[in-house]
C-alpha cells in the first residue's frame, strides 16, 4: 500500500474519523435535516390539500351564485309574468264592464225612449179625441160628452192598434 502512497495507520485513522464524522453528522444534522424536510413536505401537502379545498369551496360557491342568479331570473321572470297576467286580466274585467256599462245605457236609453214614445203617443191621442170631438160639435152643432166620446175614441184607436200589429 505504500507503493500507492497509502499509509495503513493513516487509512485507519481517516476510516475512523469518517465514521465518527458520519455518526455525529447523522445524531446531529441528517435526522434533524431529515424531519425538517419531512416537516417541510407536510406543510406543502398540507398546503397543496388547503388550496384544493378551497378551490372546491370556491366551485361550490360559484355553483351556488349561479344557482342563486338563475332562480333569482326565473323568479323575475315570473313576476313579470304574474304582472302581466295581472294587467290582462284588469284590461279585459274594464273592457267588460265597460261593456256592461255601455249595455245599460243603451238600454235606459231605449226605456227613455219608448217612455218618451209612449207618452208622446199618449198626448197624441189625447190632442186627437180633442180635436175629433171639436170637430163633430161643429159638424153637428152641438155638445157632445167629451168623456163618453174620449173613450169611444181611445177604444177605437187600441182597435186600430192591435189590428196593425196583426
Amino acid at each position: 500500500m505504500q507503493g500507492l502512497g497509502l499509509s495503513v495507520p493513516t487509512l485507519i485513522a481517516q476510516v475512523v474519523t469518517f465514521l465518527i464524522l458520519f455518526l455525529l453528522l447523522r445524531l446531529f444534522a441528517y435526522k434533524p435535516l431529515l424531519r425538517m424536510l419531512d416537516e417541510r413536505s407536510k406543510k406543502v401537502k398540507d398546503s397543496i390539500e388547503e388550496t384544493e379545498r378551497i378551490r372546491e369551496q370556491a366551485a361550490k360557491a360559484d355553483e351556488e351564485s349561479r344557482k342563486r342568479i338563475d332562480g333569482a331570473i326565473k323568479e323575475g321572470q315570473e313576476l313579470v309574468n304574474r304582472a302581466t297576467r295581472a294587467a290582462d286580466e284588469l284590461r279585459q274585467q274594464a273592457q267588460q264592464k265597460a261593456q256592461e256599462e255601455a249595455q245599460n245605457l243603451i238600454g235606459r236609453a231605449r226605456d227613455e225612449i219608448h217612455r218618451e214614445r209612449d207618452e208622446a203617443v199618449g198626448a197624441l191621442r189625447k190632442e186627437f179625441a180633442d180635436l175629433t170631438i171639436t170637430a163633430a160639435e161643429k159638424v153637428i152643432d152641438r155638445s157632445l160628452d167629451r168623456q163618453a166620446h174620449r173613450d169611444i175614441i181611445d177604444k177605437v184607436l187600441d182597435e186600430a192598434k192591435t189590428l196593425k200589429r196583426e
